[in-house]
């Protein structure tokens, strides 16, 4: 492994751990209003900006991981919930990072993109675990439970990682933390 991959790849494990801990203590800000703090999806923006800076495989770990050792710490989010949610977190990260990593420019366009895609995925992926769940506990899963838990309920934090990712990620590449790419980049730095 050369000296730029392995900084690369350390960068991205420490901003990871940064993420993870942000998602760890992000719901407590926001869960003491019970009747906001589900809405806001706090676990949701950390997995999807670990997508974007550290890329597809570190998203979908963090992802994955976060409820289940949010749950492991704090009893939060509660099972059989928290599983299908660390299947919807994984989708998040992965379907982020693969998507706005291998966009042939990395702009606001790809990244409003890429964010709706996975957040579109990831709902997917959490209702299609749901329903294998709550087909083995012999309950139903029906079509309205899933629009108002992937869609209604989520509103207002769909709206906030509209608005709060794309303006970190300009804030980023104006600080030269994380630079938006144009193709021409991605084949200099490739050779």
């Amino acid at each position: 492994m050369d000296s730029k991959t392995n900084h690369t790849h350390v960068r991205n494990l420490v901003m990871s751990a940064m993420l993870l801990a942000v998602g760890i203590v992000l719901p407590f800000f926001n869960g003491q209003i019970p009747q906001i703090g589900g809405m806001l999806l706090p676990m949701h923006l950390p997995v999807l900006v670990c997508g974007l800076i550290c890329g597809w495989p570190y998203g979908g770990v963090i992802g994955f991981l976060l409820p289940l050792l949010r749950y492991a710490m704090f009893g939060m989010p509660p099972m059989p919930n928290g599983l299908a949610m660390a299947f919807e977190l994984a989708a998040y990260g992965i379907l982020a990072g693969f998507l706005y990593n291998h966009s042939r420019w990395q702009c606001i366009v790809s990244l409003y993109r890429s964010l709706i895609i996975a957040m579109l995925g990831g709902r997917i992926v959490w209702g299609a675990v749901r329903i294998v769940m709550t087909g083995v506990a012999g309950e139903a899963f029906t079509w309205q439970m899933f629009l108002a838990g992937a869609f209604l309920n989520a509103i207002p934090g769909i709206l906030l990682q509209l608005l709060f990712i794309p303006s970190l990620m300009l804030a980023l590449d104006r600080t030269g933390v994380v630079r938006f790419r144009r193709d021409s980049q991605r084949y200099q730095n490739n050779s």
